[in-house]
């Protein structure tokens, strides 16, 4: 006989006892009342019984017992431990879509220094390859930034200031300049890092090296210029940013004033645009970092 308890000394009633012999035929079963007594008769001497005892939520526990004629025995220290729970989490592999655009998100949280927005670095050193709608989401969350709006507006103050282009003078003036250079950058945005990325199959994005000696560094963030990854992981030439860079000063011809059209402008725009790429690299590569 006895009396099982949990962990916590509280009976636990139903029970199942079980004593089982050598033989098949040996076996004895008892159930707890709900004090958590049980006890069994008619056991039979000199036989080892192994006793075990179960409930639902429990552990089981397990003991033996060899009684001499005429023996009762009282078994101590019955006690059930909860069961491990055992859980099965089936997970399901991301795609390459759900990678990328969780990656996005990410790059689109960077800022160099804190402020300048730095949606085109890419830090992984193989990402995962970005579908046309990311390269325009890309695109189109750098062209409204605040700090690329404000930027623009600077553009235009000097320009007003200098002169140049030769819009008019006054508030008129400053407006047109205002818009070309948000065009500028509008047009330059969406061709070089969208639309050609996403037709020719390449990565509008900038790989961070981050290793290696100065000079190695500075080559790799000036090159980047004119040597893009392909969709497909391989290096191949940038034509969707120099090719961005040389439709966004073709269209510039369209908006801006008499006497400052023409192929010239096309190539000053061109040079313009091809520098600040340049210099933007080698912050991207020495000054912004994740």
């Amino acid at each position: 006989m006895g009396t099982v308890t949990d962990q916590h000394s509280n009976p636990v009633p139903g029970a199942t006892v079980v004593l089982r012999g050598p033989l098949p035929a040996e076996r004895l079963t008892a159930t707890t009342n709900a004090d958590g007594f049980f006890d069994v008769h008619d056991v039979k001497a000199g036989i080892p019984y192994h006793i075990a005892i179960s409930s639902p939520g429990f552990a089981k526990w397990t003991s033996s017992v060899d009684l001499r004629p005429g023996q009762l025995d009282m078994l101590t220290g019955i006690k059930l431990r909860l069961a491990e729970v055992r859980t099965t989490i089936t997970v399901s592999p991301q795609t390459t879509e759900q990678i990328a655009t969780e990656q996005v998100q990410t790059e689109l949280t960077q800022r160099g220094l804190g402020l300048v927005p730095n949606f085109y670095e890419a830090f992984e050193p193989n990402p995962a390859p970005l579908t046309p709608k990311l390269k325009f989401e890309l695109a189109f969350r750098a062209a409204v930034d605040p700090f690329t709006l404000t930027g623009v507006g600077m553009l235009a103050g000097a320009g007003q200031m200098t002169g140049t282009p030769n819009y008019a003078d006054g508030f008129g003036g400053f407006a047109e300049r205002l818009g070309a250079n948000y065009a500028n950058q509008f047009t330059n945005l969406m061709i070089g890092g969208a639309i050609l990325p996403s037709l020719l199959h390449q990565d509008p994005r900038y790989f961070y090296q981050g290793t290696g000696g100065t000079m190695s560094r500075v080559l790799h963030a000036i090159s980047a210029v004119v040597i893009a990854k392909g969709d497909d992981g391989r290096w191949q030439p940038n034509y969707s940013e120099i090719g961005g860079d040389l439709a966004s000063a073709a269209l510039s011809n369209v908006y801006y004033p008499e006497g400052n059209e023409g192929a010239g402008l096309i190539f000053v725009n061109f040079g313009i645009d091809t520098g600040i790429h340049m210099s933007m690299r080698i912050l991207q590569e020495f000054v912004f970092h994740p």
